[in-house]
């Protein structure tokens, strides 16, 4: 007997970024896998279980939820933002590739989310309106040299990016040399987002300079968003201002 597995994305934190069709999946699950920051956004019913594990603990977490899947079980597996970006959906794949047979008879879906780089830029404007691309800026799982080369070469190439998982207390340096390698090819003028917990009471926004943007102002709930030579800021008096790529850019610096 084979059951089902949801992997769910929660957004970036506010209740109502949450999508119907996320609240639809959580109302059917009977058991809940994830880390326990995620978990603990869900007001789930006595009926429904959550096991949660450490953040690190990615693969061992799809492993637990598949087999409890296969047992005949409705599971969910959870994300914060959306699954399928830098997040678990990936890796409930990876476990199935490596897994037993059993486990690709089970009925999987994916259920998407807002992801942090989509709420942050929807707070500041349209950072996003031009091409861009997303690059995390961990090491746990590809090597702080391939990070430097996808920087420099997003860059070169004139994408505004969206850097996630910018720092931690074991990764405390990374941020600020990916900040010498884009000042190494982009302009100081170029804007640099800093957002942090997105929608959430303790929302920070802040657009500053790429000549001065300050590593130290960001943790592991902070995505930043740096824009490409072309991304403007538009200065509005008494109001925040608006950060925009326009949809015409060409690209040229």
């Amino acid at each position: 007997m084979s059951g089902r597995l949801a992997v769910i994305g929660l957004g970036p934190g506010n209740a109502d970024q949450v999508t119907p069709q996320a609240a639809n999946a959580v109302a059917e699950a009977s058991f809940f896998y994830g880390y326990k920051p995620y978990l603990d956004r869900l007001e789930l019913r006595p009926d429904q279980t959550r096991i949660a594990s450490d953040n690190r603990e990615e693969l061992a977490r799809s492993n637990e939820a598949l087999a409890k899947a296969a047992e005949g079980h409705n599971v969910a597996v959870v994300s914060g933002g959306d699954p399928g970006v830098f997040a678990m959906a990936a890796a409930v794949c990876e476990a199935i590739e490596a897994g037993p047979e059993e486990w690709r008879a089970i009925d999987i879906s994916v259920v998407p989310g807002v992801t942090a780089m989509l709420a942050v830029a929807a707070r500041i404007g349209a950072p996003l309106g031009h091409d861009f691309c997303a690059i995390s800026l961990s090491d746990n799982l590809k090597p702080w040299e391939l990070i430097e080369l996808r920087l420099l070469a997003a860059a070169g190439a004139g994408f505004v990016i969206a850097l996630y998982n910018p720092i931690s207390k074991a990764r405390p340096w990374q941020l600020g040399r990916a900040f010498e390698c884009l000042k190494a090819v982009l302009p100081g003028t170029t804007p640099a987002i800093f957002g942090r917990a997105a929608g959430r009471p303790d929302e920070r926004i802040e657009v500053s300079l790429l000549a001065n943007a300050d590593a130290a102002k960001a943790d592991m709930a902070t995505c930043i968003i740096i824009g490409s030579p072309e991304t403007r800021i538009i200065k509005r008096r008494e109001k925040p201002a608006l950060v925009y790529t326009p949809r015409s850019a060409t690209g040229s610096k």
